[in-house]
């Protein structure tokens, strides 16, 4: 029903992984020295919701009674990571609850109980309160961390060429003014006028043509590790991952806490190949 199956002690076999990807580092950095242009996830990598969905949702859980354990928490905040990457269960609820909003949201709540440890029963029985409760309680508001204006300046001041690529189905310029963000972007391109969604790679590919950059030459820094770093790999791109709170120790690429670490990153990167 969702990934990943809750019997699997998860967190045993990632931080396995974590020390087996980790030797890979230093030859991932190295590639860091041809990078001339340099791609952002929007939501959730230079602007946030403040309170997030997930902190909203998994409080209104807590409060219905669903046995949250860390072991559940951690894992439902993966699988919304995976779910929202255009997965098989996204695409299938999408055609389902096509023209049914409410419907689409209930069921959303019902996986996302089920995630946290819920029996299916529980979680069906709750899922219609946990979206009303959504509904009514969760009125999120823009937030940009302090450390990504600065960073953007340093980051075009030393010529990197800076574009956004979103998941989203819509244009978000309005709100990138408002935020103070689009002075610093030649573009922000929106999956749904490039008709592809991460993790395809058209959708990657299509940004680079815009740029005029190389993939090779581009990278793409994202929090989503199914959608972001998936994606930026099936279309050539260079990835690295935003990942502050540990969620995917196993993953193959760079991996920073927030985008204030990504300048040491490139600095460290450059370093490296010049040794």
């Amino acid at each position: 029903m969702f990934w990943p199956p809750p019997s699997l002690n998860l967190r045993l076999y990632l931080r396995f992984s974590f020390f087996i990807t980790s030797i890979l580092l230093e030859v991932l950095l190295s590639s860091f020295s041809h990078i001339k242009a340099i791609l952002f996830d929007m939501d959730g990598t230079l602007r946030h919701n403040r309170p997030s969905y997930q902190e909203t949702f998994f409080n209104i859980a807590t409060r219905l009674g669903a046995p949250i354990t860390d072991e559940t928490h951690y894992q439902a905040k993966r699988w919304l990571h995976y779910y929202w990457a255009k997965s098989g269960e996204l695409l299938s609820d999408q055609r389902v609850y096509a023209d049914d909003s409410k419907a689409f949201w209930t069921n959303h709540a019902r996986l996302l109980l089920s995630a946290l440890g819920c029996t299916p029963d529980l979680a069906a029985a709750w899922a219609p309160k946990a979206f009303q409760m959504m509904n009514d309680e969760f009125k999120p508001q823009d937030w940009v961390p302090p450390d990504v204006h600065v960073t953007l300046e340093k980051l075009r001041a030393a010529n990197y060429r800076l574009a956004v690529l979103s998941n989203r189905s819509r244009p978000f310029q309005e709100q990138m003014e408002n935020l103070g963000l689009a002075p610093y972007f030649e573009f922000a391109l929106h999956a749904g006028e490039a008709e592809a969604w991460k993790p395809e790679p058209q959708v990657f590919q299509r940004a680079v043509e815009r740029l005029g950059c190389p993939p090779a030459e581009t990278l793409y820094v994202g929090d989503n590790y199914f959608a972001d770093v998936v994606g930026a790999r099936r279309a050539s791109l260079v990835p690295v991952l935003i990942d502050p709170e540990g969620l995917f120790p196993e993953a193959d690429c760079a991996v920073i806490q927030g985008v204030g670490d990504l300048p040491e990153l490139l600095r460290n990167g450059k370093n490296l190949s010049d040794q």
